[in-house]
């Protein structure tokens, strides 16, 4: 799987697909592949959703999307180095340098604009001299069709969930210098363009999808987050804009309600072909660093037995397989000869490693996102999750008794243990990255290591959306029976604290705050923790003014010339 990741980003790195230029929205054709002479074969719709998949990563770190979230919830703090202003800055929601998130911003546009030449040339083409029968043809342009719908509905639900309303760009001849779209408008555009990629993807059980089609969206996917887009669009607006409503709007009229939306789910939960995994700490590589090593580098691993899953579904590489990640965005290790090559690796588990030390199993990180004490005081020691969670400081059976504190800033002993530095030695005793290791990648750069997948979907979220939507507690005492834990009776206060400890550090927590209208008060705690060296307080921090979004990135509104207001709050 990984010599496709390889391919990917060949292709990337050579071949035309439509983006934004320097001005509002534009676009540019960058290396004179045309819309009248593209779009034309297979090879060129297959290199073009390449390229919507593309815009997924950010240049800029901060805007990167769980990186960003992460630093932004609750449970974690800013922490970093003294110098590292801008991690301080996204956890405090301070935005002084005015662009910290126009990567999120222009990229998203990049991938929009990709998906609307997708929709639009994909109808116009034929295929049908590429494949053996006209149903094939149908089926490959209905694939390209609905992952470009879906993509455009992702892209623009990360612009919304950061930015609020944004201006709808839908199709390729599209005036770019609009004005900023309603929040509700913009919700209306991403549920249809959902609804219509379940109408269209075909109906294909997730164990019968190829490898090589691992990380891409399917119908399935779409179901998944028209649940999320749904639970987002009604908490927000009746949470934090004080306008009740239990419907998510349509572009062509109507709405869905919730029992629509719980359909849509019931028919992911029975018919996809997704599980839970046995285990919940087998998603998390951690559980692969003994059997990578061929030693025992991580005792707890050992004694409790753990084995990875892997991260290429049912028919891994290494690893067991995987039934539970849904759509996650893959990583390889990148280079710093390539343009923008430290974009390839999961710079996730770079920047929440532990700072300036170098363990084995564990490895040198930035130290951003330190987790709060109170999350690890609080959780219960009989959920097997905390410990699948969190990685604790100076515990030899989690391997960090070597740790050297006072290293950086806001640490607190705790740090995220889903996403972070892996290493061990090789054959030869030299010490590199696990994935290093696994792949043969020849560059060890500690930076550059990290082929970790970020699961941005997995089944365990459909079933607490489930739960949340149709308030019965079914979809959440099945997640809560795979960690070992009793069943219990519904309600939202069960439902939060299950999402809380299922969904930890992976992206979701912050908007899940915003929707239920506990943004306000969730950030008033101190903390006692340690700023390279030195004891220290540290206090949540929240501005209710911002009304849970960031700020439009100075650029753009520049660029708009007063198209755009900036949001409450910046």
């Amino acid at each position: 799987m990984m010599k496709n990741i390889y391919y990917l980003i060949a292709v990337l790195l050579g071949i035309t697909t439509l983006g934004c230029s320097e001005s509002l929205l534009d676009t540019e054709n960058l290396y004179g592949k045309s819309l009248d002479t593209y779009y034309q074969t297979p090879t060129d719709m297959e290199e073009a959703i390449s390229g919507v998949y593309n815009a997924i990563y950010t240049p800029n770190a901060l805007s990167f999307e769980p990186l960003a979230a992460n630093l932004m919830s609750d449970m974690m703090l800013g922490g970093g180095g003294p110098d590292d202003k801008a991690g301080k800055d996204v956890d405090a929601f301070e935005d002084p340098a005015e662009d910290t998130y126009r990567d999120m911003w222009v990229q998203s546009y990049n991938g929009i604009a990709r998906c609307n030449a997708i929709i639009e040339k994909a109808s116009e083409a034929d295929f049908s001299s590429f494949f053996s029968s006209p149903a094939e043809a149908q089926e490959f342009k209905d694939v390209a069709v609905g992952e470009a719908l879906f993509m455009r509905a992702f892209f623009y639900f990360k612009l919304a969930k950061f930015f609020g309303g944004v201006p709808l760009i839908t199709s390729v001849d599209q005036a770019k210098d609009g004005p900023r779209n309603t929040y509700s408008e913009t919700f209306a555009q991403i549920a249809s363009d959902l609804k219509l990629a379940i109408e269209t993807l075909p109906n294909i059980s997730f164990p019968s999808i190829p490898t090589e089609s691992y990380g891409h969206a399917n119908k399935w996917v779409a179901e998944a987050y028209l649940g999320r887009v749904y639970l987002h669009y009604t908490g927000y607006m009746s949470n934090i804009e004080n306008q009740s409503t239990s419907d998510l709007p349509l572009v062509e009229g109507g709405s869905l309600s919730g029992s629509d939306v719980a359909g849509y789910l019931n028919d992911c939960i029975n018919n996809s072909g997704y599980d839970l995994v046995s285990d919940f700490r087998n998603l998390w590589p951690y559980s692969n660093l003994n059997k990578s090593a061929g030693s025992v580098v991580l005792p707890w691993a050992d004694a409790e037995g753990l084995e990875w899953v892997g991260q290429d579904g049912l028919n891994p590489t290494f690893g067991t397989g995987n039934s539970e990640s849904m759509f996650v965005q893959r990583f390889s290790f990148g280079d710093w000869q390539w343009s923008n090559g430290s974009i390839y690796t999961n710079r996730l588990c770079l920047f929440s490693g532990i700072r300036d030390n170098s363990m084995v199993p564990f490895g040198q990180g930035w130290g951003f996102c330190t987790i709060r004490p109170a999350l690890w005081n609080t959780w219960d020691d009989a959920d097997p999750r905390k410990q699948g969670s969190i990685l604790p400081m100076g515990d030899a059976d989690q391997g960090t008794d070597g740790y050297q504190a006072d290293k950086g800033d806001h640490e607190t002993g705790f740090f995220n243990k889903k996403y972070t530095a892996l290493q061990h030695p090789d054959v030869d005793g030299n010490v590199s990255g696990m994935f290093v290791q696994m792949y043969d990648w020849s560059n060890t750069d500690m930076q550059l290591m990290h082929a970790q997948d970020f699961i941005f979907m997995r089944f365990a979220d459909v079933l607490l959306m489930h739960s949340e939507i149709t308030q019965t507690s079914d979809g959440m005492n099945r997640v809560r029976a795979r960690v070992g834990l009793p069943a219990i009776g519904y309600s939202l206060e069960a439902l939060k604290e299950e999402r809380k400890h299922e969904l930890a550090f992976e992206g979701l927590r912050y908007f899940d705050l915003v929707r239920w209208g506990d943004v306000d008060t969730a950030f008033d705690y101190t903390e006692n923790v340690r700023n390279s060296g030195s004891d220290a307080t540290y206090s949540g921090s929240y501005r209710s003014e911002t009304k849970g979004l960031v700020s439009i990135p100075e650029t753009e509104i520049r660029l708009s010339n007063g198209a755009y207001e900036q949001n409450p709050g910046w």
